[in-house]
């Protein structure tokens, strides 16, 4: 078992579709049991290449934890701590905040794909490597010819498995949609089914606008590659949304649904980090009708629709987010943090989000109906409050419900092309936590 700073602590392993390792199970459910917790704090990682980069974000983020439940916390709580472990991926050119060792290479004169991402890419889509050696030389070759770019945008359909126009897309998949798509819409993002080089000009303004000095830096051919490789990125992130919806329902939910029936009374404490918040979000979706264990649900800049639990869209009033009503599920607070420096959330995600065939949006920024959770909070709830950071922490939270807390004030460093999407080790957020659980009193200073 990995040595997080935090005891007890546990690992929950999943692989892609949900499956779990038996021996974390048991030994979370006999040591919750045989240690008489009353609450355990369960934190799903977004993006990350190897379980020791998950369980290093997990050894920064509880860091403060001791501390402040020592100096204000419950004292009749008995608390433990558990990591979600599941198969996802990142970039390796995308900076993480207070990991040294995961700054970004610099890349020359134009984009690359790195030795690092894609040995990521082979281990998320095992069987790869002579695609992904083509993609690699294509972005390095950087071609002119449109067919190359054509060429480039059918092997990310391939590695992503999607089958070509016209064939079945296997889009009734359950845990696709964080709302229920248009009728009539493939349920596809357009970045899979569009025109490639206007997709990929699209990214490429995004990552790389006009006059900025990384259009500069690589010319008119290299920053439409570097749309390309934006491509191949939200590509690649479009299948780990996936996976996190269905590790969430299929694994750990039906898992805290196992430990609250062997430990009734146990209150459990969600946190999830972007698709880690698709992941715990459906594990409320996943979990059985009889199991009211949990009572706090944390978004941190999570990576999935800020309409996922709305009642009804309020672009399409018969339509509703595939969470619609599952805060309720919650007993206590669903807090959603969000932050205009995430990059990530604001720029990129609503660009691969938009479904393939509705006909009520155009591919690009600016529309509300594709924009996620850690950019502007949970939209469309009734009775959604609203608080900055330094006020969510002062307290009280409302005791349940939906909350969004701006915490751009800490959420805020890191380059492009994902921004402060990563910045969220802080002791304010593991205080944040800890005040949405319950477990310490609010902070006056």
């Amino acid at each position: 078992m990995a040595d997080v700073g935090v005891e007890p602590y546990w690992e929950l392993m999943f692989d892609a579709e949900g499956d779990r390792d038996p021996g974390g199970r048991d030994a979370l459910i006999r040591g919750v049991v045989d240690r008489g917790l009353t609450d355990l704090v369960i934190f799903a990682h977004g993006w990350n290449n190897s379980r020791s980069l998950a369980t290093g974000l997990y050894r920064r983020f509880f860091a403060p934890f001791p501390a402040v439940f020592a100096e204000c916390g419950d004292t009749t709580a008995r608390l433990g701590y558990g990591g979600v472990i599941w198969p996802s991926m990142r970039f390796t050119d995308e900076p993480v905040p207070d990991f040294p060792d995961l700054r970004p290479a610099l890349t020359g004169d134009g984009p690359a794909l790195e030795p690092g991402t894609l040995e990521a890419l082979a281990a998320a889509f095992p069987g790869s490597e002579t695609l992904l050696d083509r993609l690699a030389e294509l972005i390095e070759r950087r071609p002119a010819e449109p067919a190359r770019l054509e060429e480039f945008a059918s092997l990310v359909r391939r590695l992503v498995g999607m089958p070509g126009p016209g064939a079945a897309t296997g889009t009734e998949d359950p845990v696709l949609h964080d709302v229920d798509p248009e009728p009539g819409a493939s349920g596809v993002p357009a970045m899979l089914t569009e025109n490639p080089q206007a997709v990929c000009e699209r990214f490429a303004d995004a990552v790389a606008p006009p006059g900025s000095a990384r259009a500069e830096l690589f010319g008119s051919l290299g920053r439409l590659w570097s749309g390309a490789l934006e491509l191949l990125r939200q590509s690649s992130y479009w299948e780990m949304k996936r996976r996190a919806g269905q590790v969430g329902q299929q694994g750990l939910g039906p898992l805290l649904g196992e430990l609250a029936a062997a430990s009734p009374g146990l209150r459990v404490h969600l946190v999830g980090h972007s698709f880690g918040g698709r992941l715990v979000a459906f594990a409320v979706r996943g979990l059985p009708e009889r199991a009211q264990c949990v009572h706090s649900l944390v978004l941190l800049q999570g990576a999935f629709s800020h309409y996922a639990f709305a009642p009804r869209l309020p672009f399409a009033q018969d339509r509703s987010g595939v969470l619609k009503d599952l805060h309720r599920r919650v007993a206590g607070p669903v807090v959603c943090c969000h932050s205009r420096h995430d990059l990530a959330l604001s720029v990129l995600y609503p660009l691969a989000s938009r479904l393939s065939g509705d006909t009520q949006s155009a591919l690009g920024l600016g529309d509300p109906r594709w924009g996620a959770m850690g950019h502007d909070g949970v939209q469309a709830v009734t009775g959604t409050g609203t608080l900055e950071l330094g006020q969510a922490l002062a307290g009280p939270l409302p005791e349940t419900g939906c909350v969004n807390v701006d915490v751009a004030a800490v959420v805020r460093h890191g380059g492009p092309p994902s921004g402060a999407h990563s910045d969220i080790c802080h002791g304010e957020l593991a205080r944040l936590v800890l005040v949405a659980g319950r477990l310490v009193r609010p902070s006056v200073d």
